[in-house]
């Protein structure tokens, strides 16, 4: 541990001195809020955030990565959107909350001698509000909250969505999470091409097919009375060949299993061959071979990437599959299993298996895609859901099996027309109306397992795509995912407003010039939001 915190210490010095003025930024745009509803709730402020990537860290690391960002909501907002997971509270938001009391807690192997954390203070009060039990969030078919009016709203909204930079057709709808009351519309059922907003419409479907809990399996089969061995690609996208897996399925890991299996029966020396029949149709999406995107397989290691990099654009492996054999074949080779050049094959049912590894569960996944707009994970999900329901695990097939999700949840689907998982496909077409529905049901008490839609999203000014925006707006207190395809800009989201009242919004802009603009005019829209 000592080793440990020395060598985080000078960077968390380093990442403090470097987000001091964007805290002071927070602080001054959100202190007098969190104030008033801290005196309304008699909750003190807990935090919304938590890392993309599951990892091992302690609980320490946790509450100095959160004092760090000075990231800070009001706990009233954070009881009305119920449980932030299937368990009714997050790691790192029950650890933030617990900084924050500071009235005492137990020592997590510190050593204040070497200036290493002391012990991790007490949540209290904060975790009462944050359980299953006080969820006060329900879908409402009609009412106004108090304090907002639908006049006020229009008015305020009206002059920022005319924004020439918004091009010349645009749509919008703001509602009440609480109460499920429209506060505002244009165009609501009027569908456009959401662009990566289509990511919301697949997380719910996925959540929904598949549940939170579930997780994606890689393995590996002996042929019986032969030397075959096959890697079985089970459709995890986050399968990694990295020597720190940082949580997700490790292929070296699996590789090390194998090869442990097969000396325990004698071999030493194989044919290896490795199976992607779990989906059909073509692996390459309708735009192309693109940097946004490698070839969907059902295995796959980093994504196909080849720069060592774990989101945005670059440029990927030919063949994914094969890629991912070569290296499980060299990580066999290094634990002294010899094989042949990998092929392909089908793992047949008399098959054992020797070895598996399992991803993370779907409500990491899903925050993953959506913190980081990955759409890699997004086609994969989609294939998921569609084997979950019975159908083909292909593009058609995805497609078909979100729309069927989100119709069986009973969601607003006039206009809606899915082709993909990712929103890359420009024939996607989604209404502000659906958005909206969809993150107003991931707010349901009656659902927790949909809440990974609502904690996945990035927070402005802080994480994912949009971490380097919002930074002297509404950081913090602004929830989106973004969408952006040439002549088109999204963004759906979640917005606290200063009364800690929490609205779900979704806006679209279709006929864009300038993504720089469109995009500027759509944070300062969600800003205001922010404001009421």
């Amino acid at each position: 541990m000592r080793k440990i915190a020395g060598a985080v210490r000078p960077r968390l010095a380093r990442l403090v001195t470097a987000t001091k003025p964007q805290v002071k930024r927070l602080t001054r745009a959100v202190g007098p809020q969190l104030a008033r509803i801290g005196r309304a709730t008699g909750h003190r402020p807990a935090a919304l955030i938590r890392p993309p990537r599951p990892r091992t860290f302690k609980t320490w690391q946790y509450t100095a990565g959160a004092a760090t960002a000075g990231l800070a909501l009001a706990a009233g907002a954070v009881t009305a959107a119920g449980p932030w997971d299937a368990d009714g509270q997050r790691t790192a938001e029950r650890d933030r909350a617990a900084a924050l009391e500071r009235t005492g807690g137990a020592d997590h192997g510190s050593d204040t001698a070497a200036a290493e954390p002391g012990p991790a203070p007490s949540a209290g009060s904060v975790l009462t509000g944050l359980g299953a039990a006080t969820n006060t969030v329900k879908s409402a078919p009609s009412g106004e909250p108090a304090g907002i009016g639908g006049t006020a709203v229009t008015d305020l909204l009206g002059p920022l969505l005319d924004a020439s930079a918004l091009g010349g057709t645009h749509t919008a709808v703001v509602v009440d999470v609480a109460t499920g009351a429209r506060l505002y519309g244009a165009g609501a059922d009027t569908a456009l091409t959401p662009a990566s907003t289509t990511k919301i419409a697949t997380a719910v479907a996925a959540l929904s097919a598949l549940g939170p809990d579930h997780r994606i399996t890689t393995r590996v089969a002996l042929e019986p009375g032969t030397r075959e061995v096959v890697l079985v690609g089970g459709g995890d996208p986050t399968l990694t060949a990295r020597k720190n897996a940082e949580g997700w399925a490790s292929l070296r890991t699996l590789a090390a299993e194998t090869a442990r299996s097969l000396t325990a029966r004698g071999i030493k020396q194989i044919t290896l061959s490795y199976d992607t029949t779990l989906y059909s149709g073509p692996d390459l999406h309708p735009i192309g071979v693109n940097d946004n995107l490698a070839r969907v397989s059902p295995l796959m290691a980093d994504e196909a990437r080849t720069d060592g990099s774990v989101e945005g654009p670059v440029t990927r492996v030919s063949d994914p599959a094969a890629g991912a054999a070569q290296k499980f074949a060299g990580f066999l080779a290094e634990a002294g299993i010899k094989t042949s050049a990998p092929g392909t094959s089908k793992a047949s049912s008399r098959a054992d298996t020797l070895a598996a590894v399992s991803s993370p569960p779907l409500s990491a996944i899903v925050e993953r895609m959506l913190t980081n707009s990955d759409n890699d994970i997004a086609e994969a999900l989609a294939r998921q859901t569609a084997l979950a329901s019975g159908r083909p695990a292909s593009f058609d097939g995805g497609a078909a099996a979100i729309d069927a999700q989100l119709t069986k949840l009973g969601l607003p689907m006039t206009g809606a027309s899915f082709h993909d998982g990712s929103g890359l496909n420009r024939d996607d077409r989604l209404t502000a109306n659906l958005l909206t529905a969809l993150l107003v049901k991931a707010a349901d008490a009656d659902r927790p397992g949909l809440r990974p839609v609502l904690t996945g999203l990035p927070v402005a000014g802080f994480t994912g795509t949009l971490s380097s925006r919002y930074t002297d707006g509404a950081a913090g207190v602004v929830r989106a995912k973004t969408g952006t395809l040439t002549g088109v800009n999204t963004l759906a989201g979640t917005v606290v407003d200063k009364d800690g009242r929490l609205l779900a919004f979704a806006f679209l802009a279709a006929d864009t010039t300038s993504p720089q603009e469109a995009q500027e005019a759509l944070d300062r829209t969600a800003t205001a939001l922010a404001g009421l």
